[in-house]
């Protein structure tokens, strides 16, 4: 098991891990890949699903819920994902790529570092893509706070932890930027339909429904969902999002390589 301690060699200064996470900061201001995918795209979304004609009366279809009652946690969803499953395994395989990591571990800085640097840094984008989201649906088109804070906290922090080491396993495995882009692609996209991204959840087939409920991003929007419309999410969504990230951060120790 890796101690904290095994993580802060004496001889690397502690403020170092300070100054990586403000690097890592700068360059994601930089590029605007995480600003744009995280933040931009999902406040985008929250505009065209709030804009729509009757956003806001509940609709039969959709188990008497309005537009942005269903579609508010999928977008939340969407913010973790692409930042857990394309942002960050790109940027971690690029520096694998460029041997980056490899010339770290020369010197008194772990490697390690970085991936938590990029852990602090894209977390930080979610948590601010979630406050700018809440206050914008609250503010703009009258979205209620969660019924149950407590469940919704614990609803994030779950999601975040499942579905970021899904992406630490891609930047694992991928050989370079191009492939981590390719897989978390390729992921992406199925993992936003079983969310509800285009056939809402409530509007699926029962079969389809059960699908959902099994996969990250579905259990992710169930336990978000139930959080801020009725109360504690269920159990079930909980234990899938706690069984994805005990899984995913297992081989991610397992098979993640600094070169």
């Amino acid at each position: 098991m890796i101690s904290l301690r095994s993580l802060l060699p004496p001889q690397a200064p502690r403020s170092a891990f300070g100054n990586l996470v403000k690097d890592e900061f700068r360059l994601a201001w930089r590029t605007r890949t995480g600003l744009v995918a995280g933040l931009g795209l999902p406040l985008l979304l929250l505009v065209v699903f709030g804009s729509l004609p009757g956003a806001g009366q509940p609709q039969e279809s959709l188990g008497d819920l309005t537009v942005l009652d269903v579609y508010l946690p999928v977008i939340i969803a969407f913010s973790i994902t692409a930042l857990g499953l394309v942002v960050m395994p790109q940027a971690l395989a690029t520096y694998r790529e460029q041997g980056i990591l490899r010339r770290l571990s020369t010197t008194p800085v772990p490697p390690a570092w970085v991936l938590g640097a990029q852990m602090v840094v894209n977390v930080s984008l979610v948590v601010l893509a979630l406050l700018l989201l809440m206050v914008g649906a609250a503010v703009g088109f009258s979205v209620a706070a969660p019924r149950s804070l407590v469940g919704f906290v614990l609803a994030m922090l779950l999601s975040i932890a499942a579905i970021f080491g899904i992406g630490i396993v891609i930047a694992a495995i991928s050989r370079g930027a191009t492939m981590a882009q390719a897989i978390g692609g390729a992921l992406f996209f199925p993992l936003l339909f079983f969310g509800g991204m285009w056939l809402p959840r409530a509007a699926m087939p029962v079969v389809l429904r059960d699908v959902s409920n099994l996969t990250p991003l579905g259990a992710a929007v169930e336990a978000i969902q139930s959080a801020m419309q009725t109360g504690f999410p269920p159990v079930t969504s909980l234990l899938v999002l706690v069984a994805y990230a005990v899984v995913f951060w297992w081989l991610a120790l397992r098979v993640f390589r600094w070169e």
